[in-house]
């Protein structure tokens, strides 16, 4: 069954309220929805936005503010999914688990149950200056459209952290990313196709845009939406289905899983089959468990 998959490119903004942050959160679901989308793609930590209003711009300080109205930040996703009847990943949350603060990423469908993804691996700001540690395993979701996976930014720069999700049998990794320099953007991205190549997958990558120089966390935004698949028989030469550019806006991929299909069974190779064996399971931590839905 085809996907009309949406990619946002997300201009980060000022922001004064969480009731303010609904409203521009249901305006960009809104344009989604009316351009067909289906399922909806929004960058990491999009949401620091709100850490804006009655913070000093410092990382901890955003981080403590934000995760503080985590769970409330979630209802406001989980209405705009109901309201417009799409799924929904409305990019990642710093939210408290326990005695850490993880990077968490809800997927949420039309009918407002969501369920999980944390972050795997820490970039150098998150864990030296943010405090941001790794979060529950890898998993896989079920949808409309099959098993999708979800790699936040610098999980998709390890093979193996996506290999897991495709072996457990995602056809779609879903890459939310904030990158503050085209050399942090351009290792996503190109992390994004290879991952897309050797698995014979579809792999889209949603970045945060724009400069806000009231937040620490998110003072520069560089990046592009980019929609990849195998370079392959059946798929343009460089495997980019579509790429946006570095402004606000959403970039569009109509997706049928049954191309896959074809081309891991008929292309000129076979990457998703030859694959050598326990390479993506080198650890225990590789192995991807499909996450069931929540209503609460």
């Amino acid at each position: 069954m085809m996907l009309r998959l949406g990619v946002l490119q997300y201009l980060v903004t000022r922001i004064g309220s969480l009731a303010e942050y609904a409203n521009k959160l249901d305006r960009l679901v809104a344009a989604g929805a009316a351009g067909g989308g289906q399922l909806l793609v929004m960058p990491e930590y999009a949401c620091m936005e709100v850490a804006a209003f009655g913070t000093e711009p410092s990382p901890v300080a955003e981080r403590d503010a934000v995760s503080a109205v985590s769970p409330e930040i979630l209802g406001i996703m989980r209405d705009a999914a109901r309201h417009h009847g799409v799924w929904l990943l409305p990019g990642t949350l710093p939210w408290r688990s326990g005695a850490r603060i993880v990077n968490r990423a809800p997927l949420i469908a039309p009918d407002g149950r969501f369920a999980f993804q944390d972050k795997q691996v820490m970039t150098r700001f998150e864990a030296e200056h943010w405090a941001i540690g790794a979060g529950d395993p890898q998993r896989v979701f079920e949808t409309d459209w099959g098993r999708v996976g979800v790699a936040i930014c610098y999980d998709a720069e390890f093979p193996s952290v996506v290999r897991a999700q495709i072996e457990a049998g995602a056809w779609l990794i879903l890459v939310p990313t904030c990158t503050d320099t085209m050399h942090g953007f351009n290792r996503v991205r190109l992390s994004a196709r290879a991952r897309a190549i050797e698995n014979q997958c579809f792999v889209a990558v949603s970045p945060t845009v724009g400069d806000a120089p009231w937040l620490a966390t998110l003072d520069s935004n560089r990046g592009r939406a980019g929609v990849y698949g195998p370079a392959d028989h059946g798929f343009p030469e460089d495997g980019v289905i579509a790429e946006g550019a570095d402004a606000e806006g959403w970039l569009w991929a109509d997706l049928d899983p049954a191309r896959l299909h074809a081309v891991r069974e008929h292309g000129a190779v076979r990457n998703h089959h030859d694959w050598p064996p326990g390479w993506s399971r080198a650890e225990p931590a590789a192995v991807a468990e499909l996450q069931h839905f929540e209503d609460t």
